[in-house]
């Protein structure tokens, strides 16, 4: 894999580009029923190292990785890496 497969996700974590679904916003009532409902399903991963959740990341395997970084910062990232 080249280094433009991965996704910097803040903080040092990556993800890799192949395998992100969708990066949606962590503002409102849906991201935090899905946000619950993955981490009662062992199906979370949290990446912001106690900082404020400002991304949620849905991967092709149903896991959904939290994000310190804003989701317009994400999209930059992942075009401008392409």
């Amino acid at each position: 894999m080249k280094n433009s497969d991965f996704l910097n996700i803040g903080l040092g974590s990556y993800v890799n580009k192949n395998k992100v679904v969708c990066i949606l916003s962590a503002d409102g009532n849906a991201a935090k029923r899905l946000k619950e409902y993955a981490r009662q399903n062992n199906l979370l991963y949290d990446a912001t190292a106690g900082r404020k959740t400002r991304a949620i990341i849905v991967t092709d395997t149903n896991q959904i990785i939290l994000s310190a970084i804003q989701v317009e910062t994400l999209v930059d990232r992942s075009l401008s890496c392409e």
